[in-house]
């Protein structure tokens, strides 16, 4: 049996993620898709947030499991016994990036492959801070992303739109007093 990790901090999880994940489980028996809890840019999204957000998205398919993960991903897949490391590759950009990630990788677990897909045309565009930075505006993101994920983008920039008044609103009555 062969386990592949695919590893991201999924905030917000987008189709061209869904893509690369339904087409990782053709090709292996089991798919963890692995949500990184600690990255090194600002997420929009809690870690428990993100985590249910990509369960509810996958929640009609068997062969995947999703789990939170902390520390180098190497080190997760030899906990849990994967044997490969599921990458998306969208732009000529991203194969700069995951080629030295690969190598580094490489180098911590020789014994653990890499394997990069390259995301459907139609996804190319698409990337996390896109979908965060229209949704941010007020724009459709629907094409972007399932509609509970869009449901929760909505919510959450309500939820900083809230807290932004009413700390607006404090200040401003503070310099009132």
């Amino acid at each position: 049996m062969v386990r592949a990790v695919f590893p991201g901090t999924f905030d917000p999880i987008h189709y061209g993620h869904i893509d690369i994940a339904l087409r990782a489980v053709r090709i292996f028996d089991e798919l963890f898709i692995a949500v990184y809890d600690k990255p090194i840019k600002n997420s929009l999204f809690h870690p428990q947030d993100r985590i249910q957000l990509v369960c509810n998205t996958f929640q009609n398919e068997s062969k995947i499991k999703v789990v939170g993960y902390s520390g180098l991903t190497v080190q997760f897949c030899r906990r849990i016994g994967a044997q490969v490391i599921v990458r998306g590759l969208r732009v000529f950009s991203d194969f700069e990036y995951e080629f030295r990630m690969a190598l580094t990788n490489h180098h911590l677990a020789p014994e653990i492959e890499i394997v990069a897909l390259i995301t459907s045309e139609e996804h190319s565009f698409i990337s996390s801070t896109t979908v965060k930075e229209v949704a941010s505006l007020g724009g459709d993101v629907g094409f972007m992303v399932p509609p509970i994920v869009e449901q929760a983008l909505k919510n959450r920039y309500k939820e900083i739109t809230d807290r932004q008044s009413a700390s607006a609103t404090s200040t401003i009555r503070d310099r009132d007093t």
